[in-house]
């Protein structure tokens, strides 16, 4: 027989409700009830944001900390991405019942990748004429990790555009610039680069083999 949903629990459906409807699209609301732990999701608001659905699991992070009981508080304004690059900013908020047991939890994911574009467009109007000092500094380090990290992350910010919004072509000229700059003699380099551009590996060597066959 299926067990009824937590009155608790229930009277929050209105407030995810509420929320997504406060700030628009772009803002996923999620209520998770923790007594089924393999298909928690029992609300859910502009679900695309994240590719999430109504019997969905809990994120495989949040899932571990309930499993091992290591909730110690709320999590507020904490970032992520989303499996297609969405620049995410979260907050989590456990549901208690009268014994102050926690049996569920309220998500919300709001996209920044429109903001982060904008902002970046609002910056560029905004800025004056200032004498930008340039200086290659070169810091001895044998953490290859940070420097790759570093090398891609300045890339792109270059770019000016969050992956989630980057087109095949743009995805491949990030690819070229980091060949360019010797990224790929890193160690680990194709898988990082990989997961950052949310593609396979396979993907980032045809991207490479096509660079350097456009450069022959």
């Amino acid at each position: 027989m299926r067990k009824p949903m937590h009155p608790i629990l229930k009277s929050y459906i209105a407030v995810v409700d509420g929320i997504a409807k406060t700030f628009g699209k772009n803002c996923e609301v999620v209520l998770h009830d923790f007594s089924k732990m393999d298909r928690s999701i029992i609300a859910i608001v502009n679900g695309h944001v994240t590719g999430r659905s109504i019997g969905g699991p809990l994120h495989e992070s949040l899932l571990k900390n309930v499993l091992d009981n290591n909730i110690k508080e709320d999590k507020i304004n904490y970032t992520g991405k989303s499996a297609e690059g969405r620049v995410l900013k979260s907050s989590t908020m456990f549901i208690k019942d009268e014994k102050e047991e926690i049996i569920g939890c309220i998500c919300i994911n709001f996209d920044l990748s429109e903001l982060i574009v904008s902002k970046r467009v609002i910056d560029d109007l905004i800025q004056t004429q200032t004498v930008k000092m340039e200086q290659d500094v070169e810091e001895s380090t044998n953490k290859v990790n940070d420097v790759l990290t570093e090398i891609v992350k300045k890339t792109l910010e270059k770019s000016g555009k969050p992956v989630a919004y980057m087109s095949k072509d743009e995805k491949v000229i990030i690819v070229k610039n980091l060949d360019y700059q010797g990224a790929f003699l890193i160690k680990g380099a194709i898988d990082y680069v990989a997961k950052v551009l949310c593609v396979s590996r396979y993907t980032i060597y045809n991207y490479l083999d096509e660079i350097r066959v456009d450069n022959k």
